[in-house]
C-alpha cells in the first residue's frame, strides 16, 4: 500500500483539495479508516473529493482485477478499480460489451455503480445498475458485505446511484451484453431547429439502440438548436471490415499541454466552432461502419482535454426533464449568454433502479459551461430553475454548483434514500464534499 499527499479535483479541475491518498491492490486493506473512495477521478464536480482538506481517501485504479466470467450467462465478477477501457480491450475480441457506457471509457467500474452511468442506450438498455446482480463492500462501521436484491435489497439499491456515501464498493458482479462484432454501424443527420431535432431523435431512439444529439446551443431564431442527430447499433458480421478483424485500442494521439487562456473558449470561439462542426459533417445524412472508440468516446482521443478550460475550470451542467420543457431550457441558456463548447440531447425511458438514479423518462441535456464565478452560478439557478419546475432532475455526477434548496426541490426520493444512509452510515463516517454542500454532511 502507498500512501501520497497530493491535490486532487473532479474533471472540471474545480475545487481542489489537498488530500491523503492511500494506493493499492488490497481493497478490503485500503478502505479501512477513511470517509470517501474514488477511482480514475472522472466525475466533474465535488462528489469524489472528501468533506475537509487533508481528508485520508482511498484510490482503487490499482485493484483492476476482473475475478470470474461466465460466458454462457454474461456474468463478470471485477474488482472496483477495474477501468471501462481494460474491460473492452478484454471482452470485445470475445464478443462481449459493457450494457451501458458513458461519455469517457476512462472510468471505474465502481464509479459506474456509485453514479449509476448511462450511455446512448438508455432508452432501451437503461442504465448501468439495471445490469448489477451483486456488490460486495465494506460498511462504515468495517463489516464486509455481500448485497443484491434479496440480500439488503435496500442498501443495495441506495448504493446504485449513491456516489459512493453508503459504503466502499470492492467488487461488482454484473452482465455484459453479447455482440455480433466488435465495430458499430453509424448513421448520422443534420437538423435545422430544435423541435425538428428533437423529432427526430425520438424517431431515432424508436428504432436504434444507440442515439445521441449534437446541438447548436448559440443560434438564435427559428435555427435555435439545429444540430446533429448520431444513431448507431452493433454491426453484423458481415457489416464489419473483416469477419476476425478487431477495432485497435487507441490511445490519445493529441494532448492538451498546459491550462489554455479564457479567451479560447469565448463566446465568438464557439459560435465559429459550431459553424465549423455543423459543416463539417457534409451532407444531411451520412452513415458507415465506425470503431467503438470513435464512436462511444470522441472525446478521449484528446489527453487532458479538460485544459482547455483554463485555470478556472468547468462545470458540466446535466438534467433531465420532460421533452416539452426542453425548448423552454436551451431559450434561458441562450438568455444567460451561456456559451457550451458541449450540448448533448439524449433519449431517457425508464427511470434508474437506484434510489438516487439520474434517469427518468424524458430527455437529457448536457451543457458544458466554463467557470466564470457568478455568472456561471446565476445560469445555473436559472437552469435549476426550469428544471425543478419541470419535474426533472440533476446528475450529480456532473454537478458543481447546485444549491441545496434546488435540490431538495427536484428529489423527493431524498428522504427516503437519507433514511436508508443513516441506517448504515454513522457521524459522517464516509461523506464527500458534495454532500456537504447539498446533504448538510459536517465538514
Amino acid at each position: 500500500m502507498m500512501r501520497v499527499v497530493r491535490e486532487i479535483s473532479g474533471w472540471g479541475r474545480h475545487p481542489r483539495l489537498v488530500v491523503d491518498e492511500l494506493l493499492g491492490e488490497d481493497l478490503e486493506r485500503l478502505t479501512r479508516d477513511v470517509v470517501l473512495t474514488r477511482g480514475l477521478g472522472r466525475s466533474y464536480g465535488d462528489s469524489s473529493l472528501p468533506p475537509r482538506e487533508g481528508a485520508r481517501v482511498a484510490c482503487t485504479r490499482m485493484a483492476d482485477r476482473i475475478l470470474r466470467f461466465d460466458p454462457k450467462a454474461g456474468a463478470l465478477r471485477a474488482e472496483a478499480g477495474l477501468s471501462l477501457a481494460r474491460l473492452e480491450a478484454r471482452m470485445l475480441p470475445r464478443g462481449y460489451a459493457s450494457p451501458v457506457v458513458p461519455g469517457t471509457q476512462h472510468v471505474t467500474i465502481g464509479g459506474t455503480v456509485a453514479a449509476d452511468v448511462h450511455g446512448k442506450n438508455q432508452h432501451r438498455a437503461g442504465s448501468f445498475g439495471d445490469h448489477v446482480r451483486s456488490l460486495r463492500m465494506r460498511l462504515a462501521d468495517g463489516r464486509i458485505v455481500e448485497v443484491n436484491e434479496s440480500r439488503e435489497p435496500e442498501l443495495f439499491r441506495a448504493t446504485i446511484g449513491g456516489m459512493g456515501l453508503t459504503g466502499h464498493i470492492l467488487e461488482v458482479e454484473f452482465t455484459l451484453e453479447r455482440i455480433p462484432s466488435p465495430w458499430i454501424w453509424r448513421e448520422h443527420q443534420r437538423v435545422d431547429g430544435l423541435d425538428a431535432l428533437l423529432d427526430e431523435l425520438g424517431r431515432a431512439s424508436a428504432s436504434w439502440p444507440y442515439t445521441v444529439a449534437w446541438v447548436d446551443c448559440l443560434t438564435r431564431g427559428p435555427a435555435m438548436g439545429r444540430g446533429i442527430v448520431i444513431k448507431g447499433r452493433w454491426a453484423t458480421a458481415d457489416e464489419a471490415p473483416q469477419a476476425k478483424s478487431h477495432p485497435r485500442t487507441r490511445t490519445a494521439k493529441l494532448a492538451v499541454p498546459f491550462e489554455l487562456p479564457g479567451f479560447v473558449l469565448s463566446r465568438p470561439a464557439v459560435r465559429t466552432f459550431n459553424e465549423l462542426y455543423y459543416r463539417w459533417l457534409g451532407a444531411p445524412t451520412a452513415r458507415g461502419i465506425s470503431d467503438p472508440q470513435h464512436f462511444f468516446y470522441p472525446l478521449d482521443a484528446i489527453r487532458d482535454w479538460n485544459r482547455l478550460y483554463g485555470k478556472r475550470g468547468f462545470t458540466q451542467y446535466q438534467c433531465v426533464l420532460p421533452r416539452a420543457e426542453a425548448r423552454r431550457l436551451f431559450e434561458v441558456l441562450t438568455r444567460h449568454g451561456g456559451a457550451s463548447f458541449l450540448a448533448v440531447v439524449k433519449d431517457f425511458g425508464r427511470t434508474g433502479r437506484g434510489l438516487l438514479s439520474f434517469p427518468m423518462p424524458g430527455v437529457t441535456v448536457s451543457l458544458d459551461v466554463p467557470l466564470r464565478g457568478e455568472k456561471t452560478q446565476r445560469l445555473v439557478d436559472a437552469l435549476n430553475e426550469v428544471v425543478a419546475a419541470a419535474g426533472g432532475r440533476i446528475y450529480l455526477a456532473k454537478d458543481t454548483l447546485t444549491r441545496p434548496d434546488h435540490f431538495r426541490a427536484m428529489e423527493p426520493r431524498l428522504a427516503h434514500w437519507n433514511a436508508v444512509r443513516r441506517t448504515w452510515v454513522k457521524d459522517g463516517a464516509i461523506s464527500s464534499a458534495q454532500a456537504v454542500r447539498l446533504l448538510g454532511d459536517g465538514a
